[in-house]
């Protein structure tokens, strides 16, 4: 035996420049989450979770994903069965979830928030469900307790433009110091192949805005002031999720012509729709430089694969995986027809296919004009990727062909409060391979310069990076 064991202190650091690293610089450190899907509500409300399986297991398709695997029955996953029997399902099937990142968050997640070491198995689920559900009532485990547990700075959620941003807003006047802002989030408008969808959607906005919505003009213009209002609620950043980037020649004519025709329940033929979403997210692209915020895009996931089990329990239930439609050539010429006309924000780019890998991180040198550190970034690993080997190759491909030191650091993409745990994943697999190369001669044995850029790839840089609204202690 090595003498290491599972999930020690010095979980996943293999040499010693690496622990040096990792508890001195990399562990102290806040986190700003500037990416996740966590609910507003439940920050507002500040309630207790019931129990572990609500807190844990609801929503939470890498789990359900697992399960479904292993041959559980939907009953116990998305079903109705109760709480109980579907975290003692879940707690059969991790055993099989080796190698898989699901092993080592489940671990990390009990041992950080519940101080629960064993290793979970049919054998005492029953008791970890009970010790951790009953922890889960104390006074410092509420919601907001469980951020603060793994000292959390910002968060960013994911918000649709008709979002009335009321939990924001309530936030904001609390003195909890934390601080939660929207993303602003448009994709509804974007994925336009269900025209009902599309015009259902449309009523939404007009509910939301107070405006009537019956010409292309009229939706930038609900479009234009519902930016403003999240600005005014504290968003600095946007974010879209789409198989790619539209990139057809447009015109503002031609795209209020696909509009009516959307809105007239006309059948509307592929390339029509890309002018429609080319014209639309252009539109949204400028204001959002003109405003100074960031914009993401998420490009890759195929959706809604299984239209069976779509229909029957709903999107973002499990059922999506990486797609393989060509990006290079539409990621190029939608980030240069902004450029041309200094309209190009500040950028974060994620991939979901690893073969894109190198396309993504050298597509930000293109755009990357010396205005500011890092303007164009590569965003994390992302999704099916955020695991060991993902993260490990983004680090080296992203150092390889960029600049590791300016990136902006990790998100956890979830929408758990639970799942914190996975900056500390990333940050420790980022403090090893800085440290074995040190210890193999490749960097120079320089503590603190090392540590210092540590500090800002995990911290710093993202606190920098984005024009976050002054702090509320600095509203006192």
């Amino acid at each position: 035996m090595n003498g290491k064991r599972f999930l020690d202190e010095d979980f996943l650091l293999h040499n010693r420049t690496a622990v040096k690293l990792y508890h001195e610089f990399a562990e102290p450190l806040p986190v700003i989450d500037f990416h996740n899907h966590l609910s507003p509500e439940a920050m507002g409300n500040n309630g207790h979770f019931n129990n572990l399986t609500e807190a844990w297991l609801n929503g939470d398709h890498y789990k359900w994903r697992a399960m479904r695997i292993q041959g559980v029955a939907e009953e116990f996953i998305t079903g109705k069965a109760d709480d109980k029997e579907k975290f003692l399902k879940w707690a059969e099937v991790v055993p099989f979830t080796l190698r898989n990142p699901l092993f080592h968050w489940t671990h990390l997640e009990l041992k950080r928030y519940f101080s629960i070491e064993d290793r979970l198995h049919p054998g005492n689920a029953e008791a970890v469900y009970h010790q951790a559900s009953e922890i889960l009532q104390q006074p410092g485990f509420t919601v907001r307790g469980l951020l603060d547990r793994m000292k959390v700075k910002l968060v960013c959620t994911t918000d649709d433009p008709a979002d009335d941003l009321r939990f924001h807003q309530q936030l904001e006047k609390e003195s909890w110091p934390v601080q939660v802002f929207p993303a602003f989030r448009p994709d509804r408008l974007l994925v336009t192949s269900d025209p009902a969808a599309f015009r259902n959607y449309v009523v939404t906005l007009e509910g939301a805005s107070g405006k009537s919505i019956t010409t292309y003009t009229e939706l930038l213009d609900v479009l234009k002031a519902r930016i403003e209002f999240f600005h005014q609620c504290g968003c600095r950043i946007s974010d879209h999720g789409l198989e790619q980037l539209p990139h057809e020649a447009f015109t503002g004519s031609a795209a209020a012509s696909v509009f009516n025709e959307l809105m007239s329940n006309k059948d509307v033929d592929e390339r029509k729709l890309s002018v429609f979403r080319s014209a639309l997210l252009s539109q949204l692209s400028e204001w959002y430089c003109e405003k100074g915020w960031v914009q993401q895009f998420h490009l890759g996931a195929l959706r809604n694969n299984n239209s069976r089990k779509r229909s029957e329990l709903g999107p973002d239930t499990g059922w999506d995986s990486i797609g393989d439609c060509p990006q290079a050539k539409s990621l190029s010429r939608f980030l240069d027809q902004l450029d041309r006309k200094g309209k190009l924000a500040r950028t974060i780019l994620y991939n979901l296919n690893p073969a894109w890998n190198e396309v993504f991180a050298t597509m930000t040198g293109n755009f990357n004009d010396g205005s500011i550190p890092g303007k164009i970034q590569w965003g994390a690993a992302w999704w099916f990727l955020d695991q060991k080997d993902g993260i490990s190759n983004h680090i080296n491909i992203l150092s390889n062909m960029g600049l590791l030191s300016r990136f902006v650091g990790m998100v956890t993409d979830s929408r758990s409060f639970l799942s914190f745990p996975r900056h500390e994943y990333f940050r420790r697999i980022l403090c090893n391979i800085i440290g074995q190369e040190v210890e193999n001669g490749e960097l120079p044995d320089d503590t603190n310069w090392l540590g210092g850029l540590i500090a800002d790839i995990c911290f710093n840089n993202a606190n920098q990076y984005f024009d976050w609204k002054p702090s509320k202690n600095q509203h006192e």
